[in-house]
């Protein structure tokens, strides 16, 4: 796994190497390996040598690689989602983003202490789940990538209340939540 200094750092690695054709995994490091980010990037060990030239061509900060993934975390593997009803909220790590199921359109975000969060709540609440940009490519932070996780939530959620509503159309896209969006 490569490991980073900075979160914007470990999310442009994923970027870069998803954009590269690599399967890639964030994941939290194990204890002894954190220094300064909680995130870093797995790949398979025998891809490592030309995942990293596709991320020194991308300039992105590399700290190091550690070979083993032994005490590390897959990364908010628990996502809960809660229907209020008219609202769906789904959570993922400390971030929360909930939804006006008929409209699609975010209602809140919430959660999380990380400095970009204020900037992503106004981006986002407001806008529908079509309109609304990844909250990962806006923010910096794990926070960040937390809330993009929760947003997702909601469009998985929302496209499969669609789908079961209309089994005869399956395969189209919600008024508000196409993969398009995603």
């Amino acid at each position: 796994m490569f490991l980073f200094e900075e979160v914007s750092q470990a999310l442009k690695a994923e970027k870069t190497l998803l954009s590269e054709g690599y399967d890639v995994r964030l994941v939290a490091p194990p204890q002894h390996l954190r220094a300064g980010c909680d995130l870093a990037v797995a790949v398979e060990s025998f891809e490592q040598p030309g995942a990293r030239r596709a991320l020194e061509g991308a300039r992105v900060l590399v700290r190091g690689w550690a070979d083993t993934l032994e005490g590390g975390l897959e990364l908010a593997a628990l996502v809960t989602t809660e229907d209020f009803g008219e609202w769906l909220m789904v959570r993922a790590g400390n971030m929360k983003a909930s939804v006006e199921k008929a409209t699609g359109r975010i209602v809140n975000t919430s959660g999380g202490g990380c400095p970009d969060i204020p900037y992503l709540n106004l981006r986002l609440v407001g806008r529908t789940l079509r309109e609304a940009e990844a909250p990962k490519d806006l923010g910096y932070t794990l926070c960040a990538l937390m809330l993009d996780r929760a947003v997702e939530g909601c469009r998985r959620e929302l496209l499969a209340e669609d789908r079961e509503a209309h089994p005869a159309e399956d395969g189209r896209a919600a008024p508000e939540c196409s993969e398009a969006s995603a």
